[in-house]
């Protein structure tokens, strides 16, 4: 990736990089495309490589023995999906992969990881990126607990949204089910009611965000809490 380049990354914190700094991953950055449900880090498999996004978005899910799935992390073009392998860790404790198909730059961990020791400037902006994934995380746990299903709905799409920097993405009702850890039955009625809400339209596969204010509205706190933290840490 030449330096040259520079201008046309999307990523935030490559971006947020000074211009020394990100030529340290120029020879080691490789762009890729990512697919569709593709496999980036399995669960109890060695991290080798971590990847900045630059467009689409991956998720990371915890699966239950039943075969459920729950998403506990989204990663857009914000941030890199393998930072804790740079805090040490050398398997994934948790499977991620790609919800939506876009591309990102993929590099090797154990060299990512070399950089992250010797680069103050890159070492506390993945610091920064670690932590806000810690704070998403925690209030996930809280909003699955508390909020509806509706109210989820609204702030996940929000999220995805500001992560792709789209307003529509393809959907579908059994991925979003997957995504909430609900029933598909809850999410076919919810997307129904923001719908005629004028909120959403879906239709074949993609959903626009048609009213983004009365999007969030319906949402609960906890999308303006992530929002805000994100904006702050990155």
């Amino acid at each position: 990736m030449p330096s040259a380049q520079r201008n046309t990354i999307k990523n935030r914190l490559l971006n947020a990089l000074p211009p020394g700094e990100l030529e340290q991953f120029s020879s080691n950055l490789h762009s890729v495309s990512l697919s569709l449900r593709q496999v980036l880090h399995a669960a109890g498999a060695p991290i080798e490589e971590v990847y900045f996004i630059e467009e689409g978005l991956g998720s990371v899910l915890n699966a239950m023995a039943n075969g459920t799935t729950i998403e506990v992390g989204m990663i857009g073009m914000e941030g890199v999906i393998g930072v804790s392998a740079l805090l040490g860790a050398e398997v994934s404790s948790q499977m991620a992969l790609v919800q939506i198909p876009g591309t990102a730059f993929r590099m090797s961990a154990t060299r990512c990881k070399a950089i992250f020791d010797q680069s103050a400037a890159f070492r506390a902006i993945a610091l920064r990126f670690a932590e806000a994934m810690l704070n998403l995380t925690a209030q996930t746990a809280a909003c699955n607990r508390l909020h509806s299903v509706e109210q989820r709905c609204a702030r996940w799409l929000l999220m995805a949204s500001d992560r792709i920097g789209l307003d529509t993405m393809p959907m579908t009702h059994e991925f979003l089910a997957s995504m909430l850890g609900v029933r598909r039955a809850g999410v076919t009625t919810t997307a129904g009611d923001l719908q005629r809400s004028g909120l959403i339209r879906y239709y074949h596969g993609r959903l626009t965000i048609t009213d983004r204010d009365g999007l969030e509205f319906t949402a609960c706190e906890c999308y303006r809490i992530d929002h805000d933290q994100l904006d702050r840490l990155l």
